[in-house]
């Protein structure tokens, strides 16, 4: 499950409670990601603010299937197989196109951007990229070359956004060992107009 000791649902008591009530999924199933944050419950509390907001939050204007479709671009930069399985099946959850979705994981696996996506989402992955890889190499140009392509500004924060939490989560991933056996892969606090919202469906 991971390198460190965990609490499972099953011991936690009090605060972790509490917050494994809010985060859990179907038979009290708890992410091994959030898991992973038993021994510090603050820094779930902190993780789940962050990911709720920045993926799952109704103010977002990019579509949440391209914001996924972002967080597994970048998990697969890093290499990070628990994010890209289980964002994967979100975004395959999302776009309920099981065909479609095998061919966008093709085209990300080669960087054949340009054979499935529009030049659009093709700029943007050049981006996310580029942050992921070689952060201190941008320049202004980068952001301009997606206002170019239409994204707005307040998109262009979007795209940042996921694209900076995903690496931070595929760090807590990679940096402590944590898998997905006994995960349920796929599922997300989908409520996305209530912000206090964490359940997992």
């Amino acid at each position: 499950m991971t390198w460190i000791k965990t609490i499972p649902y099953e011991e936690a008591e009090g605060q972790l409670l509490k917050l494994y009530e809010r985060v859990k999924g179907p038979d009290n199933n708890v992410d091994n990601i959030m898991l992973a944050h038993s021994l510090r419950p603050h820094s779930m509390t902190g993780h789940m603010t962050l990911y709720k907001n920045v993926l799952h939050n109704s103010r977002n204007t990019v579509e949440k299937w391209t914001l996924e479709l972002f967080g597994v671009y970048t998990s697969m930069l890093n290499e990070c197989d628990y994010c890209v399985e289980h964002h994967f099946n979100g975004l395959k959850n999302l776009l309920k196109n099981d065909a479609y979705a095998r061919d966008i994981r093709k085209a990300l696996v080669s960087e054949d951007w340009e054979s499935i996506f529009e030049p659009k989402l093709v700029t943007a992955l050049a981006y996310i990229e580029k942050l992921t890889r070689n952060p201190a190499t941008l320049s202004e140009d980068d952001i301009n070359k997606l206002r170019n392509a239409r994204w707005d500004d307040g998109e262009i924060l979007e795209i940042n956004q996921v694209t900076a939490y995903f690496n931070y989560a595929n760090r807590t991933v990679l940096g402590l060992g944590i898998n997905t056996e006994g995960d349920i892969l796929g599922l997300s606090p989908n409520d996305s107009d209530d912000e206090q919202n964490w359940q997992h469906t």
